[in-house]
């Protein structure tokens, strides 16, 4: 028997166990399965959902079982979109958003929604048209980041039942159309010229109202100078009607004599007065005045 007869009988012999041996093969490599870490496989069998296969080895019943559909559970990003919108006080504008979220129920995703990207980005359009329009446009320059949590949070609620989870919703740019611009632009260098010249009256009313309050004080200490002079006064008074009192007439005389001494003192002490005429009268006077200075000696 040649060798070629040889193996071909050896071959016939062995047929049945090598045919065993390809089908444990086949029906080993369909039954395991491995997932990767950044997937979930969806498994149906006969065309209805048998189970959703997490990351590593799993098992599934050949030829019954198949893997639908490859479900990638990273986080995805939808493409910036551009939609338009008009604010309560009837400013239109275009608003880019993005939005950022990932699968977490492939299987609700794979039966309930046949584009997710699209719908995602539908219901987001949608969403940002509705807030914005009951918002005026100073609000939604102002108050962006509630305008964001808003949006995020009725967008989680809308795609709750799509197995997805909105992780982030952005609201890249508000834009306006030129004719706005070049009107709120106006309206900005009013306000500035408007803030300058309440700035200049504030600052000439400090002004008025310091020199007021100078000539006030200027007036209270020159008022209370002439008090502390009439108080002096009246108080010299009081001494003199003291003395007269106390001493009558004589007191009176001396007083007038000082008075009228004092007056010639200060007319011989004038520039240009060489001879000073002095009436009988004034003599009589100093006298007196000597006899009372003696007396009250």
């Amino acid at each position: 028997m040649s060798t070629e007869e040889l193996i071909l009988s050896i071959i016939q012999r062995n047929l049945g166990w090598l045919l065993l041996a390809i089908v444990l093969i086949v029906v080993v490599l369909k039954a395991v399965k491995i997932v990767p870490q950044s997937e979930q496989h969806v498994v149906e069998r006969f065309g209805r959902l048998r189970a959703v296969l997490g990351p590593g080895i799993n098992l599934i019943v050949p030829f019954f079982d198949k893997i639908a559909h490859q479900i990638s559970i990273l986080e995805r990003q939808l493409p910036t979109a551009s939609q338009d919108a008009i604010t309560r006080d009837n400013v239109l504008v275009q608003v880019d958003t993005s939005v950022f979220y990932r699968i977490i129920e492939p299987e609700k995703t794979v039966y309930r929604i046949r584009d997710v990207d699209s719908a995602i980005a539908t219901t987001v359009a949608g969403i940002v048209r509705a807030e914005i329009g009951m918002m005026d446009l100073d609000e939604v320059q102002a108050n962006r980041s509630a305008l964001i949590a808003t949006i995020k949070n009725n967008v989680v609620e809308s795609v709750e039942n799509w197995g997805i989870e909105v992780t982030r919703a952005e609201i890249l740019d508000v834009n306006l159309d030129a004719a706005t611009r070049a009107a709120m632009m106006q309206q900005l260098n009013a306000e500035r010229a408007r803030r300058a010249q309440v700035t200049e009256a504030e600052g000439s009313k400090r002004a008025v109202e310091l020199a007021a309050d100078a000539e006030l004080y200027a007036s209270e200490q020159t008022a209370k100078a002439r008090r502390v002079l009439a108080d002096a006064e009246a108080y010299a008074t009081q001494v003199v009607a003291t003395a007269i009192n106390e001493n009558g007439l004589e007191a009176a005389q001396y007083q007038i004599a000082l008075k009228q001494v004092e007056a010639l003192g200060t007319m011989s002490n004038g520039q240009g007065s060489n001879t000073v005429i002095v009436p009988s009268e004034a003599l009589a006077a100093f006298g007196d005045a000597f006899k009372l200075l003696k007396g009250r000696g």
